[in-house]
């Protein structure tokens, strides 16, 4: 878990955001933390990625997975290297678990990045690929940066950190997609390394002390956490604990990492899983990783109207009104709506923001 404090160091970085202070006093100076991004530095603990990333690319919002925030708009999307669980399914494992330095192909200061986001048109800046917590300085930053622009920032995470931390971080953000990876403990202990309250946590206290516009992704992993039950439960403390309005995102698992024998998810499975949300009376669940257009329609929760048809990430119909709600029953709609949608569409951008580096 991140460490309970956050302390500027030389150079603007901040130190430990990405172990225990435990760990980090046991980090000698020629050894990073079990993050591989933490060095000690003589007394201070140091961010040894701040202004390098894995790579720059333009997304659209859906693909956060995002479809309450500024639908159809345009994002840049970075992440720099290492990660404070240890999934065995994670599907970025090549940059999340990454120890060589050399995958950080470019640089860029904070004032770069939200230059480039409003050069290239893009409404937000989003923190992915890797735990965003594990580069907070950078990220901190570089939110800043952005908000002097206009630029909305976007936090793609597990929501395992500390309560100090997590304030100074979600305080300069904009919206989050939190990873509710899924509601036992014994699976985040097993496969993650990590535990469950401190993720529940953070979106009790994302939804109830804070602004963030938040959505939730499970990704859903053959005989590990699709039980009906298991989906059960989660969806009744999310109704319980934040309210039938937060998006909720069922994904499909694809084998990667050190779960190559577990067969991908079935679309059924992923479906049965909305019908368990609707049920339980959640308004707006979604599907993922798969080719589904009711899964991916945001509809009315007052009259069932189809209000944003999306295929893929890209929306083929958009009914919501300029103030936000259904133009049928005037039902206000949950989100960070513009007046309109954007029409980015599905594409994906490879971005260079310093070609030299």
């Amino acid at each position: 878990m991140t460490c309970p404090h956050i302390t500027r160091g030389a150079g603007g970085t901040a130190c430990p955001m990405a172990a225990s202070s435990a760990t980090s006093a046991r980090v000698t100076a020629s050894c990073a933390g079990a993050c591989f991004v933490r060095m000690r530095e003589g007394e201070q603990v140091v961010l040894t990625t701040y202004g390098r990333s894995s790579g720059f690319c333009i997304d659209p919002i859906e693909k956060k997975p995002l479809n309450h925030f500024l639908p159809g708009s345009a994002v840049l999307s970075f992440g720099t290297a290492g990660c404070n669980l240890a999934c065995k399914f994670c599907q970025n494992w090549d940059i999340s678990k990454s120890q060589d330095m050399d995958r950080l192909m470019d640089q860029a200061s904070p004032q770069q990045i939200a230059l480039a986001a409003e050069n290239s048109g893009c409404a937000s800046v989003a923190f992915t690929y890797n735990d965003p917590v594990i580069f907070a300085e950078y990220a901190i930053d570089t939110a800043i940066a952005c908000r002097e622009r206009g630029i909305r920032t976007v936090a793609v995470t597990s929501g395992y950190i500390h309560a100090e931390p997590r304030r100074e971080f979600f305080a300069v953000m904009d919206a989050a997609n939190v990873d509710l990876k899924a509601f036992t403990d014994d699976f985040y202990f097993k496969l993650t390394g990590a535990h469950l309250q401190p993720v529940l946590d953070t979106l009790i206290y994302l939804h109830h002390e804070t602004d963030v516009w938040t959505e939730i992704t499970t990704l859903l992993i053959p005989d590990y956490n699709d039980s009906n039950w298991e989906i059960e439960a989660l969806c009744a403390w999310v109704l319980k604990e934040l309210g039938a309005d937060v998006p909720l995102h069922f994904t499909a698992f694809h084998p990667d990492f050190k779960m190559l024998e577990t067969p991908p998810t079935p679309p059924a499975t992923l479906r049965r899983a909305r019908q368990i949300a609707l049920a339980q009376g959640l308004h707006y669940v979604y599907t993922g990783n798969v080719h589904d257009p009711e899964g991916g329609t945001t509809f009315c929760p007052g009259c069932g109207e189809p209000l944003i048809e999306r295929d893929w990430h890209r929306i083929l119909h958009y009914r919501v009104t300029a103030e936000g709600r259904c133009p049928q029953c005037h039902t206000a709609i949950a989100g960070r709506f513009d007046q309109h949608a954007g029409a980015f569409g599905q594409r994906r951008i490879p971005l260079r923001l310093n070609p030299q580096s």
